[in-house]
């Protein structure tokens, strides 16, 4: 069945808009009962190109609505209305452990979004094309102001909303995988949160004199938020993901200084020596690196080195000394962390405290370490280098990615994030 005679239409709309925000792919014009294949393509900053594609048949109009007809085949199936981002992965022969992570906020992520004849599974550069559309996706919305922070030595970018503000504001953690990540922070920005992305295992200070930050870094990156004209020093929280996740809680607990409205810890754990450094608490972690094992493939398992989960309380974030609220969101199936049992134990521990009104815990079956803002592409393993073992280490992460209707979408990534 040839489209020659036609005009397919191919409309995105919106073409231009958040990461977050989903978009309908239309296509119009085509044969009742026509075969298609919908294509999407991007190339990340590092050059590997990803893909994603879906096979439908035209309605008896003549149409195809990705946001409510179902893919028959591709890399995912099903009504998916947002699947050609969140399926995106590497073309054939790329070399393994890719994750996607936008590293410079303030370009697009670009996509180009593309229909084939026939129900296609390779060689799409190769192929006839019938229509094509690019589309952007951006981390940051019109108006947000990226401003680098240097102030008391520090190394991190604050995102400010569009507008005059006051805003409540926001300390980005991300964790061991160090260097400064900006795109949740630019995002939580776009949504009206002033946001910090903060680097506090590889900033400058510590390229200078060769140690690694302590409380006082973290209580003046919280102390220019509280002090910024624009942000609400009332409304504070803290974000943390994997090892930020250690850092957030020891200071919404133990720090004089920091007084959080409440935080949110991602994939992480609540194990760590009391009193000791960022340094020595590295240090306990990586003295269990025995405990690492490996899958068949030869992928490193992390997430025994904290098991079984310490009964001495000087080994554990005291828990019931919690006035802030907090949520822990985690995955049943992390191979990094064992993030399910120490989100149970943290759970008890202020059950007996009798501040467990203050605890929500999100917990997804089958899902997998990190846990990202919605549609980001997700990779069952990484590779890449952790400040804890400055090796390069493949980790396993087993990963779905939820509802879209849901405020996150879970997937895989590599050791400690």
């Amino acid at each position: 069945m040839s489209m020659k005679p036609l005009c397919v239409k191919l409309s995105v709309q919106p073409s231009r808009g958040l990461v977050d925000e989903k978009f309908t792919v239309l296509v119009q014009n085509l044969l009742p009962g026509f075969q298609l294949t919908v294509h999407a393509l991007h190339q990340c900053e590092d050059g590997h190109s990803w893909e994603a594609f879906a096979h439908y048949t035209a309605d008896a109009t003549g149409t195809v609505n990705v946001s409510q007809d179902p893919s028959l085949d591709g890399t995912y199936s099903g009504v998916e209305p947002m699947g050609l981002l969140w399926s995106l992965r590497p073309v054939p022969g790329s070399k393994s452990g890719l994750r996607m992570r936008k590293k410079n906020v303030q370009t697009p992520m670009v996509v180009t979004i593309s229909v084939y004849q026939g129900h296609q599974m390779e060689g799409f550069l190769d192929r006839v094309l019938l229509a094509s559309v690019v589309v952007e996706r951006w981390y940051m919305a019109p108006g947000v102001r990226r401003v680098p922070i240097t102030d008391g030595k520090l190394t991190a970018t604050l995102f400010l909303p569009s507008g005059p503000g006051p805003f409540p504001g926001l300390l980005d953690l991300w964790g061991n995988g160090g260097k400064l990540v900006e795109y949740r922070a630019a995002l939580l920005a776009s949504h009206g949160i002033a946001s910090m992305a903060l680097d506090y295992l590889t900033p400058q200070i510590t390229k200078e004199t060769g140690k690694i930050v302590d409380n006082d870094y973290f209580e003046t990156a919280y102390r220019v938020l509280e002090q910024h004209p624009q942000i609400l020093g009332s409304r504070i929280a803290m974000l943390g993901l994997s090892f930020g996740t250690s850092v957030t809680l020891r200071m919404a607990v133990y720090s004089q200084v920091v007084k959080l409205s409440c935080a949110v810890c991602i994939s992480g754990s609540h194990v760590q020596p009391i009193g000791g450094s960022v340094e020595e608490i590295l240090s306990y972690f990586k003295k269990n690196a025995d405990k690492t094992r490996f899958d068949e493939n030869k992928q490193v398992i992390c997430r025994d080195l904290l098991l079984p989960i310490p009964t001495d309380p000087s080994l554990k974030v005291d828990m019931g000394r919690l006035q802030c609220p907090l949520m822990l969101v985690v995955g049943e199936d992390d191979q990094n962390w064992p993030t399910y049992e120490c989100a149970m134990d943290m759970k008890e521990m202020m059950e007996r405290a009798g501040n467990s009104h203050l605890l929500t815990v999100l917990s997804y079956k089958n899902a997998g370490h990190l846990i990202e803002p919605p549609f980001i592409p997700f990779a069952r393993a990484s590779t890449f280098k952790t400040i804890l073992t400055q090796n390069l280490v493949a980790s396993i992460l087993l990963a779905i990615v939820l509802n879209s209707s849901l405020p996150l979408c879970l997937s895989g990534s590599g050791l400690f994030s």
